[in-house]
């Protein structure tokens, strides 16, 4: 007598992008037994969490959407924050995933014991489970820096990622800015504008490639939305430039890489006009190497009068100001820090535990790896999303995660069907996997001479070396020769 397919209990940590995204698959495939754990009170992730002025994706918004569920009411070519975080919440009202989300509800632990995952909260709740989803996305963790003095600021201070909106900025505030990534790129030219003096305090420059950012009229976007197709040409042209032109250029791809290296040196050449401002400015990196920032507002800003460019290094932060290794004393008002994120804390800092009691602070001890990004030795039924080397430096993530969302259904399936009870990456699958990404690093633009947040502690970058095209044929079925399954029988484990 055939066996009845199983319907598995579903643990997701994270209701962003990713985490939604689960939710709505999951369904589609049957599986109903779902429980999602939001350590905030709402949707969003990433945008719900940035709401810094000039907040946007510098990926195309036809493109920032999931598959199922195009948007023809984008406002412009690269979308703003608010606007992206109203389509998330659209997104999960019309999908109905709310009714399984757990909101103000952290993961502080997780372990897993013959077949079922024990997880525990903030709530002093305790679910359990047969899989657990990792939602919890890449840049969550805001990084602060070490610098003498900071905790001694009197004025208002705070990272970008955790914007405080009570802080009233006009003309006669003095704001200084610590950072100058793709976030500073974005708020800084809106800190200007509001007329305030502005110092911005450069550690190291950045490439800036000058894409425009248009607006869509009133008639283009009705026109979408009565022709659909019209949408999706415009995904699909967002698609293509990234694919087929800025992902192989930051490969390795002789005239793509090229060509980008043209434009952001042109851009940087033609913008500035003061050629004292324009060296502080030029990186002495190759184009890449770090994130390449899609702007077109940042090089105009910081030419205008109130704003000063800094490159000295910071000796100490003062009570109410900056001193640098010149000896001067910057007096200011508002210390924004625009540092970024602890991009390799992913699950963490809850209790993970894997077979064997084995904890992931162990497990990453050496060197932090996933099997095909998503699955680890040691920790069976257990999904990592976005995890190490998904092509998160050059693409959407969305499109990323729809693709390992199949991959992780398809392995799920196979539990439905009683060919395992348990499985997990194989080490030595772990290890090739990691030294095949290696080899493919070699010709690309991450390891071009900086420091940047891709850079494990051995220096590799954790990102996707090669084409799009090739992660999506490598993620199509599962290579079950690299997977260890096991299975609980008559109260004996076999393998």
């Amino acid at each position: 007598m055939p066996q009845v397919k199983r319907n598995p209990s579903v643990v997701i940590i994270g209701a962003g992008m990713t985490g939604m995204l689960m939710v709505i698959k999951l369904r589609k495939a049957g599986i109903t037994d779902i429980v999602v754990l939001e350590k905030k009170d709402s949707v969003g992730g990433t945008w719900r969490e940035n709401t810094y002025p000039g907040a946007a994706c510098d990926v195309p918004a036809h493109m920032y959407t999931y598959s199922f569920e195009p948007n023809p009411n984008w406002s412009r070519f690269f979308a703003r924050g608010p606007e992206i975080r109203d389509y998330f919440e659209n997104v999960a009202d019309k999908y109905d995933v709310k009714r399984d989300i757990r909101f103000n509800e952290e993961v502080t632990d997780a372990q897993y014991d013959r077949g079922k995952w024990t997880v525990k909260t903030s709530k002093e709740q305790t679910y359990v489970a047969d899989f657990i989803v990792c939602a919890t996305g890449i840049l969550h963790h805001p990084k602060f820096p070490d610098i003498p003095g900071i905790d001694d600021f009197k004025g208002a201070k705070f990272h970008t990622a955790q914007w405080d909106h009570d802080v009233k900025i006009s003309d006669s505030t003095r704001v200084g800015v610590i950072g100058t990534g793709s976030t500073a790129a974005q708020t800084i030219p809106e800190l200007i504008n509001t007329g305030a003096k502005v110092s911005v305090f450069q550690r190291t420059p950045q490439w800036l490639m000058h894409l425009p950012d248009f607006k869509f009229s009133k008639t283009m976007r009705k026109l979408m939305t009565r022709f659909p197709l019209l949408t999706k040409m415009h995904r699909n042209l967002g698609k293509a430039f990234l694919e087929h032109f800025f992902t192989k250029a930051v490969t390795g791809h002789f005239i793509q890489k090229h060509v980008l290296n043209f434009l952001c040196k042109a851009n940087l050449r033609f913008s500035i006009k003061d050629k004292r401002l324009r060296e502080k400015l030029q990186p002495n990196y190759q184009v890449g190497c770090k994130r390449v920032i899609i702007n077109t507002t940042f090089y105009k800003a910081i030419q205008k009068p109130n704003a000063e460019l800094i490159t000295d290094t910071i000796e100490r932060v003062t009570e109410t100001g900056i001193i640098t290794k010149d000896g001067k004393h910057h007096e200011l008002d508002v210390l924004v820090l625009s540092t970024g994120f602890n991009a390799f804390n992913f699950m963490r800092p809850m209790n993970l535990i894997g077979r064997n009691n084995l904890h992931i602070d162990k497990a990453w001890e050496h060197k932090i790896k996933a099997y095909r990004s998503m699955m680890l030795s040691g920790y069976p039924n257990f999904f990592l999303m976005l995890g190490p080397n998904t092509p998160i430096g050059n693409f959407s993530v969305i499109a990323m995660s729809e693709v390992q969302a199949d991959y992780l259904i398809k392995m799920i399936d196979k539990w439905r069907h009683h060919e395992f009870d348990e499985f997990e990456a194989k080490q030595e699958a772990i290890d090739e996997f990691t030294a095949y990404i290696k080899k493919g690093l070699k010709g690309t633009s991450w390891v071009g001479g900086c420091q940047s947040w891709y850079l494990d502690a051995d220096g590799d970058p954790i990102l996707w070396p090669y084409t799009w095209r090739r992660w999506i044929d490598e993620m199509k079925e599962p290579q079950m020769e690299h997977i260890e399954t096991r299975s609980f029988r008559q109260g004996h484990f076999d393998s």
